[in-house]
């Protein structure tokens, strides 16, 4: 199974962009992933506008049959070792593609949620998308290494 990360924006905190890229080489021995950023609305004060170019862009990089996961402030939380099982029941299922989806500033559209098979919060407080994207791949990673029993405090 691959993991596709999507998410609108670059990560311009080069601090956070380091720790993404750690996380991402950690977790490539584990899975093969790829990641979409995509070009947000640079410039655009209007939110609504935003929403509906940036969730055309979401909707389009994810396949047909991908598992989606968006990232939603309002989503079920999940505890480590049961992100570690919904990877594994993933991979069990026969699941070519589970997509992690990070919206931008204004959130995303209905038709973006109504897609996602699971909303998912990383924390009742308030995250910076960047913030955002470092936990999650911290969390993936941390998640294939529940799977594969290597205890993560070695690394």
């Amino acid at each position: 199974m691959r993991i596709h990360f999507v998410w609108v924006g670059k990560t311009k905190d080069r601090h956070c962009a380091a720790l993404v890229e750690n996380y991402l080489r950690r977790t490539s021995r584990f899975a093969q992933f790829e990641v979409s950023e995509l070009k947000d609305t640079a410039g655009t004060t209007d939110g609504r506008r935003a929403v509906e170019l940036e969730s055309a862009k979401l909707l389009a990089a994810v396949e047909r049959d991908d598992f989606v996961i968006l990232l939603d402030e309002l989503g079920q939380t999940l505890s480590s070792p049961q992100l570690a099982e919904l990877i594994a029941a993933r991979q069990n299922d026969a699941t070519k593609r589970l997509a992690f989806i990070i919206g931008g500033f204004a959130g995303v559209s209905k038709e973006v949620k109504g897609r996602a098979q699971l909303r998912l919060s990383l924390s009742r407080l308030t995250l910076t998308h960047e913030m955002a994207r470092v936990l999650l791949t911290e969390q993936v990673y941390r998640a294939y290494t529940l799977l594969a029993g290597v205890p993560y405090h070695k690394f």
